[in-house]
């Protein structure tokens, strides 16, 4: 019932961040490039193949640098949080009309006096990848410490770009906000798993057995398993593990470019296991909330990266 109702998605969205002492952003943006394998020796001081080379599937996410679009203050009251300002950055790329409206005139908002909280409105540069895309995303990104803390670090970094290496370190647990690749409308049997029935079966052999007590008045409960859109949902995966942060794509582009992507040109993360979504997907990566404690805080040295097409 958590991912309920089955429909498309309107796009990424984080609910919570992570709490952090440090004044930096607790979150970073990129595009799934695709899956490959590594070699690497495991680490876990408790696994019984300590020591020994293992080979694991990962998953590499391009990470252009992102740009500080304005800061935004919050105030609380009894229904929640209201944005109160924006501090627009003195020069945004032409590209960020694709997205959002820009001012005609500079912009003359001050620091309000009283606030809450604050956070930064960044914006994504696909330009600067291989995957034809120009329309950057626009998102807000938390910062950790405390308020005098944030307010300094945000002055410091309006209109400037926030890089991968700023934010994330190797070895360090991740949480992935991403929309599932979309399936079009589906039956009963690929949406929910249902049993196919008996060949004798009256009328229908992949339909549910039964609709229900309610289905005698013309209704019948909405959690019947039924047809309906399938994919494109927003789903959260939790503690990724970076096995590496590149900064050289050299050391991880395949000579044929990775299939339907292309090469990486920028800064790249290397996470251990699958991600949601298809080739070129926009991901929201955050710290992670509740990181597990049996992963060791240290990144394994990687042996070997597959470069086969």
């Amino acid at each position: 019932m958590q991912v309920w109702p089955r429909k498309r998605a309107k796009g990424t969205r984080v609910r919570s961040w992570a709490a952090s002492k440090d004044a930096k952003p607790l979150g970073f943006a990129g595009y799934k490039v695709g899956m490959t394998h590594v070699i690497i020796t495991d680490n876990r001081k408790t696994s019984t193949t300590k020591g020994k080379e293992l080979s694991v599937p990962v998953t590499l996410i391009e990470c252009p640098p992102l740009k500080v679009a304005s800061i935004r203050f919050y105030k609380h009251n009894r229904k929640g949080t209201n944005a109160v300002s924006d501090i627009l950055a003195p020069k945004l790329d032409k590209e960020l009309a694709k997205t959002i409206v820009l001012p005609k005139k500079p912009n003359k908002a001050e620091q309000p006096k009283d606030y809450d909280d604050l956070v930064l409105v960044v914006y994504t540069q696909p330009k600067l990848t291989g995957i034809g895309k120009k329309k950057p995303e626009v998102f807000e990104l938390a910062i950790g410490g405390s308020k005098e803390d944030k307010l300094k670090y945000a002055n410091e970094i309006l209109g400037k770009e926030i890089n991968l290496a700023d934010v994330f370190k190797e070895g360090e647990q991740i949480d992935v906000h991403a929309i599932t690749k979309g399936k079009g409308f589906q039956g009963p049997v690929k949406r929910f798993g249902i049993g196919i029935r008996s060949h004798k079966s009256e009328k229908t052999k992949r339909g549910p057995g039964s609709l229900g007590g309610w289905s005698g008045q013309g209704h019948f409960m909405y959690r019947v398993a039924h047809a309906g859109q399938t994919g494109y949902h927003l789903r959260l995966e939790r503690n990724k593990w970076i096995l590496k942060l590149g900064l050289d794509p050299k050391e991880a582009n395949i000579p044929a470019g990775f299939t339907h992507y292309g090469n990486i040109k920028n800064n790249y993360l290397i996470v251990k296991g699958s991600v949601a979504g298809p080739a070129k997907r926009f991901l929201r990566l955050t710290a992670a909330v509740r990181p597990s404690k049996k992963r060791p805080a240290e990144a394994p040295a990687i042996e070997y990266i597959s470069k086969n097409a």
